[in-house]
Formats: structure tokens, C-alpha cells, sequence
């Protein structure tokens, strides 16, 4: 079993772990203003970069 050799410091150790940080996804606002991610179909309306691409199914109330 390994074991270290000296302690590493605080601040060595917080700059190891300086890039394991969860990352904010990015939003973009749809044409319908719905948030959604970029680069994907709108999940409200099916549109991407404003052209109709997946049919959404209409609900009879």
C-alpha cells in the first residue's frame, strides 16, 4: 500500500484541485422563451435555430 512521503500543503492540494469544480451549464433563451441548452432541439416548442424540427403532439383539453 502506498503511503506519501511528506504532507502536502493546503495550497498545494487546493491547487491540484483547482479544475475539479462542477461546471454552471451554459442557458440560451428559444425563439418561445423557453431556457434550454445550446446546440439542442427546444424541449417546448421542437425548434432549433428556429426551424421547426421535431413535432410536438397537441393535447385536446
Amino acid at each position: 500500500m502506498a503511503v506519501q512521503q511528506n504532507k502536502k500543503s493546503r495550497s498545494r492540494k487546493g491547487m491540484r484541485r483547482s479544475h475539479d469544480r462542477v461546471t454552471i451549464p451554459s442557458v440560451i433563451y428559444c425563439a418561445c422563451g423557453e431556457p434550454t441548452l445550446p446546440h439542442r432541439v427546444c424541449p417546448a416548442c421542437g425548434k432549433y435555430r428556429n426551424r421547426l424540427v421535431v413535432s410536438q403532439k397537441v393535447e385536446n383539453a
